[in-house]
């Protein structure tokens, strides 16, 4: 099943709760890295919630009572999920693409990069801070787009959330990524009028640009 060049692309409609999606995400990875299962990259949006990586402190969970909180093993600090937001898991076998975690997150920092481009968004890279941001002054920065993966026996998953048209003021319950100097933002907050379908479309151009071509599959959950 594990065909060398078919990634399956999915898409979940409506919210998708978080515990089951991280379980059918680990089982599909479990599956591909078993050779029983193509790689999938899984769209989809989460009801309001915080979820806490394996680097979390516990002084950046400002509001603890405001939305559920879910203990995550992929990489990163905290992050709200939320509608609006595209989250994108990636389930993606490294043994067949050069098994280098840096590349990979470079490769998804240009895919993000690239599919900003399209709504005439200029995205940034720091090297001091994951994810991609956007400019805001000279000398601070608004992020746009969350990173956080996690490697099991060569397979990737966990991946990205791209803001498109969240409620940012649940970001106030937490110190986003750990980070205090800059600031969240999302398309429609920097003007951009963005259906979920626009933003799908544009992942899709720019992933495939980026990792090769993808086949439309159903999505694991609904």
């Amino acid at each position: 099943m594990n065909d060398a060049g078919i990634i399956e692309w999915a898409v979940s409609p409506g919210l998708v709760a978080y515990e089951p999606a991280a379980a059918a995400m680990e089982a599909r990875a479990a599956a591909i890295a078993e050779g029983r299962a193509r790689e999938l990259v899984w769209l989809l949006e989460h009801p309001p919630l915080y979820t806490a990586g394996v680097s979390a402190k516990e002084s950046d969970l400002l509001e603890p009572a405001r939305l559920p909180i879910f203990r995550t093993g992929r990489g990163g600090q905290f992050t709200y999920h939320g509608p609006g937001q595209r989250v994108v898991y990636l389930m993606l076998d490294l043994r067949t693409r050069g098994r280098d975690v840096k590349r990979y997150i470079g490769d998804l920092e240009r895919w993000l990069i690239a599919a900003l481009a399209g709504f005439g968004v200029e995205g940034l890279i720091r090297p001091d801070r994951v994810g991609v941001w956007v400019a805001r002054t000279a000398m601070t920065d608004d992020k746009i787009a969350a990173i956080g993966v996690r490697v099991r026996r060569w397979v990737t998953f966990h991946g990205i959330a791209l803001n498109v048209a969240p409620d940012l003021s649940h970001y106030d319950g937490i110190v986003p990524c750990g980070v205090t100097a800059h600031g969240v933002t999302s398309l429609a907050a920097l003007g951009v009028n963005a259906s979920m379908a626009d933003v799908d479309a544009a992942l899709k151009q720019a992933f495939e640009a980026v990792f090769g071509a993808v086949a439309a599959a159903p999505a694991p959950l609904r």
